[in-house]
């Protein structure tokens, strides 16, 4: 795939665990592919600034969290939700990450860690902290909600969405073989006309759900990522 948003870069200051809150069993979505896939996104939308952002299935808060930090004067508004309790637990922690009093707080973790152990590993984040704290120049506010998106979600009106949806042995989709539908026909409901929605999924999943138009699919190694918006 041909990266035209993203450029190869290191990414290492956002590595799970090492600022971010990372842990066992919580997927993290390959940063520059994230980033790629959400600026083709916000090529499609006809709105570029003061954006609500969703992710119905946000796990940890990783995805969300990184566009935050990259996309931080574009966003105002960062949704997301899961229907595991220990998840959305985590997702609040990633979030909180970006306002600059939280990050204080973390950068103060981290330097306990430092002084008590002396790791080249803690000094490294701290010196990560410092780079994110320099990334955040505007406020943007963010929700974290238990719900399961293949049912009945808040109005909240995002203008772009995006979700990698659950597979393989970390996670179980809920609802088996109907869930991507159900999900879709929900998301529908929720978003208004401009709506523009990713979806990454396995590369055997498919979307039967025909109120989406796709504007772009690709074929990234094991996955696969579709966008679309309203009909």
């Amino acid at each position: 795939m041909e990266y035209l948003y993203c450029k190869n870069d290191n990414f290492q200051d956002f590595a799970s665990g090492r600022v971010l809150y990372g842990g066992k069993g919580i997927p993290n979505f390959p940063i520059r592919l994230l980033l790629e896939i959400y600026g083709r996104a916000l090529a499609y939308s006809n709105k570029k600034d003061d954006l609500v952002i969703y992710d119905p299935c946000c796990g940890g808060g990783y995805a969300l969290t990184i566009l935050g930090y990259f996309h931080n004067k574009n966003i105002r508004k960062l949704y997301g939700s899961d229907i595991d309790e220990d998840m959305v637990a985590h997702a609040k922690k990633n979030l909180s990450l970006l306002t600059d009093a939280n990050l204080k707080k973390r950068k103060e973790e981290i330097m306990e860690l430092y002084n008590s152990y002396g790791k080249e590993s803690h000094k490294e984040a701290l010196d990560s902290c410092d780079k994110l704290s320099s990334m955040l120049v505007r406020y943007i506010s963010t929700e974290i909600f238990l719900a399961d998106c293949t049912m009945l979600l808040p109005e909240i009106l995002p203008d772009i969405i995006i979700t990698d949806v659950p597979y393989g042995n970390l996670v179980e989709w809920e609802q088996g073989k109907g869930s991507m539908d159900a999900m879709l026909e929900q998301l529908w409901r929720i978003s208004h006309d401009n709506t523009v929605l990713v979806v990454c999924m396995d590369k055997k999943q498919k979307i039967n759900f025909e109120e989406w138009k796709r504007l772009e699919k690709q074929n990234v190694g094991k996955r696969k990522f579709e966008i679309l918006k309203k009909k």
